[in-house]
């Protein structure tokens, strides 16, 4: 559609040119007499209308091949053209002014159509390719917001994957077993070794990778986590040990209430005499 409104620019740019001409030309008066049009009163009115004129004409021109000005260009000089249709039209149907011959009258109506109807398309057209130009840049824009979107995601992804092989898992140093909390707090060590690279025991049979040189925070968190399961293993221990006294306690009154004089079941029975 683009290409379509710069055809029409240029059409507007060779009416302009060859009105400005004409207007240029007004002292002419042999030339206006032989195409029975009536000259400009003053003179220097009709040629400063024709400079600018032909001034709009080259801006036409530019602009039907510089794609930045295409689309303001063409509705700027489309509502001159149709104004200016419109105004011919109503000075020579409605007040018959200037007066014309025939032929004179029968050219002016004719332009005043053409340029009504160049006008109007030239708008047309100007305003269907800015929306389609709104349409596609929002397009972009929006395919854009999409691709940052997804490369933030992307860069959030590979930030978290460095922060888990930076830390795999919890690594004791002098056993080398991976400690798992259970759900009662109490921590439990696999027997099997743990691989450093992956944080994941390694199976009967395979060899374990070489251990490579921890991070000073990645040791300080392994020792803090150490340090937090041996508290919880000690607790858990003292708590046992409580328990067990506690029944050995319980099972020790027991013995001595059952071990009393004057109880029916600590009382001695009579040897049996037949």
């Amino acid at each position: 559609m683009k290409p379509l409104l710069r055809a029409v620019l240029i059409i507007d740019a060779l009416l302009l040119l060859a009105f400005g001409l004409l207007l240029l030309l007004t002292p002419w008066k042999s030339l206006y007499d032989a195409l029975q049009l009536v000259q400009t009163d003053p003179v220097l009115v009709g040629q400063g209308a024709g400079i600018a004129l032909i001034g709009l004409a080259w801006l036409a021109l530019h602009a039907s091949i510089d794609g930045a000005m295409t689309v303001t260009t063409a509705k700027v000089v489309g509502h001159v053209n149709w104004l200016t249709g419109v105004l011919m039209l109503v000075w020579l149907l409605l007040r018959h002014v200037p007066q014309l011959t025939g032929f004179g009258q029968l050219v002016a109506v004719v332009t005043g159509v053409v340029l009504l109807v160049i006008g109007l398309g030239g708008v047309k057209l100007s305003s269907a390719v800015r929306r389609r130009e709104r349409m596609a840049g929002k397009a972009v824009g929006e395919r854009a917001d999409r691709v940052a979107t997804r490369e933030a995601e992307n860069e959030a992804r590979k930030a978290e994957r460095e922060r888990q092989v930076a830390r795999p898992g919890v690594v004791y140093p002098a056993t080398g077993a991976h400690v798992e909390p259970t759900l009662g707090g109490t921590p439990t060590a696999s027997s099997r070794p743990v691989s450093p690279a992956t944080g994941h025991p390694v199976e009967p049979g395979l060899t374990a990778a070489a251990s490579r040189p921890m991070m000073p925070e990645a040791a300080a968190a392994a020792r803090e986590d150490a340090l937090a399961h041996k508290r919880r293993a000690d607790a858990h221990e003292d708590a046992a040990a409580r328990e067990r006294a506690a029944a050995e306690r319980s099972a020790a009154d027991a013995r001595s209430a059952e071990a009393k004089p004057g109880s029916p079941s600590g009382t001695p029975r009579p040897p049996f005499h037949g």
